[in-house]
């Protein structure tokens, strides 16, 4: 049985409130607080705190940010005038459990479950962050694995790991629209 209740919490902070596409799914016990703004056919799952208070957090079409996620910025500061936003392209796959914060995520870049991407790191698009890697300060090229702590490139990546990154995109598009119909989340 599925109760129709959604336990989200939406925030305005410093005068800024999310901006949330009308065909995004945002699942029970997500927490969005401040200048968030998530495009079309995004997915934000169980659990998954976005905190835009001190800057700003984009969120691209298709991205999914998976359970448990946590995704903030750092604020401007004598040492760096302009801060990390934590800025998120179109069809990017984040994993379960990952801590994303003050960095770049190019189109359909890849961040592996459990992984850290911190101030100032840089995904280019296509490159992938192995689950359980941390990525300091470091910018990942266009199709690049990189693994370990602190993340180290692995390997390129081939046509084949590309359209599976791509085909987990497309299957949580899907999904998400599965979860809108079953929590009665539909206007």
């Amino acid at each position: 049985m599925t109760e129709n209740r959604t336990d989200i919490t939406l925030a305005a902070i410093n005068g800024k409130a999310p901006r949330i596409h009308s065909s995004a799914f945002i699942a029970p016990g997500c927490r969005i607080i401040g200048n968030v703004e998530i495009g079309p056919d995004a997915s934000i799952w169980y659990n998954c705190v976005i905190r835009a208070d001190v800057h700003r957090v984009v969120i691209g079409a298709r991205t999914n940010i998976q359970d448990g996620t946590v995704v903030h910025c750092d604020s401007p500061k004598p040492s760096n005038p302009d801060g990390f936003p934590t800025i998120i392209g179109d069809d990017v796959l984040i994993g379960h459990m990952a801590m994303v914060h003050g960095c770049t995520l190019e189109d359909r870049a890849f961040v592996g479950l459990g992984s850290i991407v911190m101030d100032g790191s840089y995904i280019e698009s296509e490159g992938m962050l192995a689950a359980g890697a941390m990525l300091t300060g470091k910018r990942i090229g266009a199709r690049q694995l990189w693994i370990g702590r602190p993340a180290k490139h692995m390997r390129d990546l081939d046509d084949a790991a590309v359209a599976a990154n791509q085909a987990g995109v497309a299957g949580y598009v899907i999904n998400g629209r599965m979860h809108i119909e079953a929590l009665g989340l539909k206007d």
